[in-house]
């Protein structure tokens, strides 16, 4: 078998293994034969699309010297109930083989004894290696890094260079360039390997290295470090202390798995889920996570419904405003989605800062004004020729009016002031956005109702 490529391969190998699963004598050789071409991320995506019973079969039959790489690539709870199972010696077996920002990443899960025992089967080298990236936020450039790279020194003939890589015999994975360092370890600049094969031999490293390469600070987010990726079309980055000390090096597919986490938790947290969830959690885990949420939107409901409670009197009066209320609400909930979801975006990617926040306020609060009095105009035609009176359409028209330039401004300066708090628009931003719409789109409407119609 081919290794996976496409979702419809993909889908075949899951129905494919959940048939062997399934079948009265399980065929493990036929699973083993399937695990064997996989690559571990492949295997890892695999595991998370099997229920736990089914997860915990496969694992069992999965490639000994792939074990660890699976685990750093599953989510958090699917890594934790299979590290649950797994005794010392596995765990440590596990980790031999991982580079130094992959064991930072699991080491944190581990049960202290065994990282004990990890830790005790390391040279000291590649220990004090370990503790400088355990040292540092994952979600920094310092926690992204890998440490394994190759140095050289500027006043270095190419050919001295090349004769060292040969004896080397191999270089590290996703390495495009060397890094140039002085005598106490300041990063000067990168050698390209391109530039290392089609120079003169007898040319210095100084003569041929990029000297405008910028280092990235260790304490930059992860976030920072992806975008800086994307608008420099980087490959690998060299990572340096405040002092100019090269620290480690941040290679592209690290910047992907940032990129892709990022998505992930920007979907999730609307729902409020978390990214790393297992799909296949038992019921009662998965029930008492997502209450919390649940908790918080009754309460936020509670407080429409208790606006609308103000004008039960109105409402009993006047039917066709219990009709028409839900467009009212509507309409400003999805205005505001569509502004929110744009500055989230914006935020994250960079784009949006205090110097030009202002400057989009007013291009959300036009573009607010602007869909207010288009839909202002079609929603009232609907809503008068519906019920047959002039009075009510102007009413609604008032109050989709109001409703959606409320819904743009609050799309645009929620996140700013969730951010400015320390908070996650992501997370909590939609929850408020949708009882700011509710909220005043009821009140707006049946107060209006009841000043001009009552």
């Amino acid at each position: 078998m081919a290794e996976v490529e496409t979702k419809e391969e993909y889908r075949d190998v899951l129905q494919s293994l959940l048939a062997i699963l399934r079948a009265e004598d399980e065929d493990y050789e036929q699973i083993e034969d399937f695990l064997e071409e996989m690559h571990p991320q492949e295997i890892a995506h695999l595991l998370e699309s099997l229920p736990s019973s089914d997860r915990q079969v496969v694992w069992e039959h999965v490639p000994a010297d792939s074990e660890g790489e699976i685990l750093v690539h599953l989510a958090d709870d699917v890594r934790s109930a299979i590290m649950d199972r797994m005794d010392t010696d596995q765990l440590v077996a596990a980790t031999e083989s991982l580079d130094t920002d992959d064991l930072a990443d699991l080491l944190p899960e581990m049960p202290r004894d065994i990282v004990q025992e990890i830790l005790l089967s390391m040279e000291q080298q590649e220990r004090e290696r370990l503790r400088s990236v355990l040292s540092y936020s994952e979600d920094s450039a310092g926690g992204l890094m890998d440490l394994d790279m190759i140095t050289v020194r500027a006043d270095t003939n190419l050919d001295v260079v090349l004769r060292y890589l040969r004896r080397r015999g191999s270089i590290p994975e996703s390495t495009d360039s060397l890094f140039v360092v002085d005598r106490e370890g300041r990063f000067q600049g990168l050698l390209p390997l391109t530039v290392i094969l089609t120079s003169d031999p007898e040319m210095s490293v100084a003569e041929v290295m990029e000297h405008d390469v910028i280092g990235i600070p260790v304490d930059m987010s992860a976030r920072d470090v992806a975008n800086l990726f994307e608008r420099r079309d980087l490959i690998t980055a060299p990572v340096i202390a405040e002092d100019g000390q090269l620290m480690g090096r941040i290679t592209i597919d690290d910047v992907v798995d940032v990129i892709r986490e990022e998505a992930d938790h920007s979907l999730m947290s609307m729902a409020g889920l978390n990214e790393e969830e297992d799909m296949f959690a038992p019921v009662l885990t998965s029930t008492r996570r997502r209450s919390v949420w649940l908790a918080i939107n009754l309460l936020t409901a509670l407080l429409a419904a208790w606006v609308i409670g103000l004008f039960e009197a109105t409402i009993e009066q006047l039917v066709a405003l219990a009709v028409l209320m839900p467009v009212v609400a509507s309409m400003g909930g999805i205005a505001g989605s569509q502004t929110l979801t744009l500055v989230i975006r914006g935020m994250a990617l960079g784009k949006i800062n205090p110097t030009n926040a202002r400057t989009i306020f007013r291009k959300e609060l036009g573009v607010g004004i602007w869909n207010g009095l288009i839909w202002a105009i079609v929603i009232a035609s609907v809503a008068g020729f519906w019920f047959n009176s002039v009075k009510l359409s102007i009413i609604i028209a008032a109050a989709i009016l109001i409703n959606l330039i409320m819904a743009a401004i609050s799309g645009a300066v929620i996140p700013l002031i969730l951010k400015r708090m320390g908070g996650d628009p992501a997370l909590s931003g939609s929850v408020i956005l949708t009882t700011v719409t509710d909220v005043v789109g009821f009140f707006a409407f049946l107060g209006l109702a009841t000043l001009f119609l009552i």
